[in-house]
């Protein structure tokens, strides 16, 4: 048990029902006071601050000082990572123990529903609807349980610059998005795609989180894509 990963501190601190709600209200990059964390989370400020004490002594949050306040940001994309994969988990873990039951919905700050960074690829609304409109167009097809590019959308994505036969494996999959309880592009052709967004600066980061801030002329090209 020695060589085990010591994860049962990190674990801990997010075991914590309002620290986890603290986390998840920073998950879009912004930067919110300790009154306002309180105010969000249902705690005393006493109260507040003895959690926000343990989550930036435990390397999740990080302290910026601004006009002489106190303000918590989410301290590494690591972290914001992590939270993200636990929300996916939270909800497959809900649909595997209980099929028949409604289908479990996380709420989430707008950006982050929007559009996010998921496993090196673009998630949330703007990412389910281009799967939604690329497998309309016939760019993609499912077999069974089993996601293709097909050849009209081999050449549709080499006229944008990606040469599928160029890209690892898995080429595509289907990765289910927490926030649209729907599924989104996955595999290396997701990544990318989102590449490519990133590249032709229509995508950027938002500071440590997985939200992506999308401008006006990349909400157009995007919605434009595979369109009929």
């Amino acid at each position: 048990m020695e060589a085990a990963p010591c994860i049962s501190q990190i674990a801990g601190l997010l075991a914590e029902p309002k620290r986890t709600a603290m986390l998840w209200s920073l998950m879009d990059g912004s930067a919110k006071s300790s009154e306002e964390l309180a105010t969000l989370t249902g705690l005393s400020p006493a109260s507040a601050n003895a959690h926000l004490a343990r989550l930036t002594g435990g390397g999740l949050l990080r302290i910026e000082a601004r006009r002489g306040k106190r303000l918590f940001r989410v301290a590494a994309a690591d972290v914001s990572a992590a939270i993200d994969a636990l929300a996916s988990t939270t909800l497959a873990s809900a649909t595997r123990s209980t099929p028949d039951a409604p289908t479990l919905v996380l709420v989430a700050p707008p950006s982050l529903r929007r559009a996010r960074l998921c496993h090196g690829h673009l998630g949330g609304e703007l990412a389910a609807g281009l799967y939604e409109r690329m497998a309309a167009a016939g760019w993609i097809e499912r077999h069974e349980q089993r996601i293709s590019v097909t050849l009209k959308g081999v050449q549709h994505f080499a006229g944008l610059g990606i040469f599928t036969q160029a890209l690892a494996s898995p080429l595509v999959c289907d990765c289910f998005d927490w926030s649209q309880q729907q599924p989104h592009l996955g595999g290396a052709l997701g990544a990318g795609l989102l590449q490519l967004f990133m590249q032709s600066n229509w995508i950027s980061l938002v500071n440590e989180s997985q939200a992506l801030q999308v401008n006006d002329t990349g909400l157009d090209e995007i919605t434009r894509l595979a369109t009929l």
